[in-house]
């Protein structure tokens, strides 16, 4: 960072997601607190302390609005309520309370690409194509033609256009037939959307993820869905989240190309956070081939505006998507990762969680999780990594890897006293990753357990703020299979090794100006001696990993 960022950057308590770590919860399979078989607010205020303990800094919360539930929520049926299986506004606002309480801060989603087709929006449109509502989605009477269009959802639909009798005229839908999409370019819909985030930053929210933001923005002029001034528009909804407070920020799903990050972010003025599935699909790339080529030249990058951030994961509750790969680049993290095809999706994702993924290996897991953590950014976790929660490929589509939280080896899990049958989605009962063998209590009386270690690892990023702040470089080694790499801020100097090889290796630093001997070695796989070498080389074990502290810290 230079002087004059310093000048230009806003406070830290403004920035403070630059060093946050977010967890996304899925509230209706966290906790049930009323015995009927799903989560609810009052269940995930019960465990708010768990969350606590872990280091969780702020609480992503999945769609928990009013909603017929086809698509895992993300066709709302009224976006200013809760649906009734998770609770009411008056349990969201205790659940909001409660977090702050806490110390954790809450990001709900921003679902405005589609509705429901239950919405009363569509249903008045439906209904009388003269009223207003007709225009707040896109139609044609006459079948357009799809010689261009592609569903999101290929395999499920194939169409993007469905006939809506009542209404006589075709309705727009890049997602599931059931979700019309908003016609975005219309200002009484963008005023609406602001009417929604008014709504929720009263409850004390402290930003939104925008879902499906490339589509948002990404209309076609033809079908009048295109907002003509993107940026504007961004600019926009950052301005009426930060009417209450200048903290309030924005998070967007945008899986686009690196030429096109910059309309999200702008100069900063725009979007906060985006996910950053550009260095997802490259850590998948690198730990297929056991090869770090793709992650250091990802690290090569330009970093966001100052007062911007990436958010890095490993896994979410969507599919791995792997659109940023070529075709010949997926097909070989499929034959590693999902070499059945009950385990892909969409011709583009896995569906799988990261430790049944990785084999259970525990030295491959704690690798790549550590790895994540140590890349520009803030990291992110799903409900369920940090004690290597599987999946249930018995289940449809997403299904598979959204089980309910595994807290204990009693009934259901100690997720809900409900009927088995009862419980949102069945409980994973066999395998190496059921809940008898892999659950929060058991993990808790192990200090050398996943969660033990996972706490361990969040702690350290808290105190290694040089990795959310600082200017990251990969430092050229004659190892492949290891990435070296600096983070560099505020005159300090971190460096982080791993292997992406189940095989031991030692690599050479090729700089002049750091030797190992200034070396402090913080947080490894194993402990290690402090280096007295008078060659530059770093030894590791398979899938291991070294985080460094660099004493007097020079220029590479």
């Amino acid at each position: 960072m230079t002087v004059e960022d310093i000048r230009t950057t806003p406070n830290k308590n403004e920035l403070w997601y630059k060093d946050a770590v977010f967890y996304a919860v899925d509230v209706e399979s966290f906790q049930d607190s009323d015995g009927d078989g799903v989560g609810d607010f009052q269940g995930l205020i019960d465990r708010l302390d768990y969350l606590r303990d872990l280091g969780v800094d702020c609480i992503w919360i999945l769609p928990f609005y009013s909603t017929p539930n086809r698509d895992n929520g993300y066709d709302v049926k009224d976006y200013m309520s809760v649906d009734g299986r998770l609770g009411t506004l008056h349990d969201f606002s205790q659940f909001v309370r409660a977090a702050k309480q806490r110390r954790m801060r809450v990001l709900v989603d921003l679902i405005v690409h589609h509705t429901s087709n239950e919405h009363p929006w569509f249903q008045a449109a439906s209904a009388d194509p003269t009223s207003k509502f007709f225009n707040y989605y896109v139609w044609r009477k006459d079948r357009p033609s799809e010689a261009s269009a592609q569903n999101v959802f290929p395999g499920q639909e194939n169409s993007v256009w469905s006939y809506e009798k009542s209404a006589g005229a075709y309705y727009h839908h890049k997602f599931y037939s059931f979700q019309p999409d908003l016609n975005i370019a219309n200002p009484d819909v963008q005023h609406e959307i602001m009417s929604i985030i008014d709504f929720w930053l009263a409850f004390g929210v402290d930003g939104f993820r925008i879902d499906a933001a490339t589509h948002l923005l990404d209309g076609k002029d033809k079908e009048g869905t295109r907002v003509k001034k993107p940026a504007q528009f961004l600019q926009e909804l950052r301005d009426t989240i930060t009417q209450k407070s200048e903290e309030t920020v924005l998070l967007g799903e945008a899986d686009v190309p690196q030429d096109k990050i910059s309309l999200y972010f702008g100069k900063g003025e725009r979007i906060n956070m985006l996910f950053n599935f550009i260095l997802d699909n490259y850590i998948f790339l690198g730990l297929a081939r056991e090869d770090a080529q793709s992650i250091a030249s990802w690290l090569k990058e330009p970093l966001p505006p100052v007062q911007c951030q990436w958010v890095n994961f490993l896994r979410n509750l969507d599919e791995l998507d792997l659109e940023r790969l070529s075709e010949g680049e997926r097909q070989e993290v499929f034959k590693r990762f999902a070499p059945d095809e009950n385990m892909r999706i969409f011709n583009r994702g896995i569906r799988r969680r990261l430790a049944p993924m990785l084999g259970g290996d525990r030295k491959h897991i704690e690798m790549a999780y550590s790895l994540m953590f140590t890349m520009p950014g803030s990291p992110m976790l799903v409900y369920g990594d940090e004690i290597g929660m599987g999946e249930d490929l018995k289940q449809q589509g997403r299904g598979s890897v959204r089980l309910p939280m595994q807290w204990n080896a009693g009934q259901n899990g100690g997720f809900s006293t409900a009927p088995s049958d009862k419980v949102v989605w069945p409980m994973l009962d066999s395998g190496p990753f059921s809940y008898k063998k892999v659950n929060v209590v058991e993990q808790h009386k192990d200090e050398d357990s996943l969660l033990s270690w996972m706490k361990r690892l969040i702690q350290m990023r808290k105190h290694c703020k040089e990795i959310g702040w600082g200017e990251a470089n990969a430092i050229p080694t004659d190892t492949p299979q290891v990435l070296l790499h600096t983070v560099e801020w505020d005159e300090s100097m971190l460096v982080f090794a791993h292997n992406l090889s189940g095989e031991p290796c030692e690599a050479e630093v090729q700089s002049k100006d750091i030797h190992p001997r200034q070396f402090v070695d913080f947080f490894s796989d194993e402990l290690y001696e402090p280096t007295k070498e008078d060659t530059t080389h770093v030894k590791l074990n398979g899938y291991g990993y070294r985080w460094f502290r660099v004493n007097q810290p020079k220029t590479l």
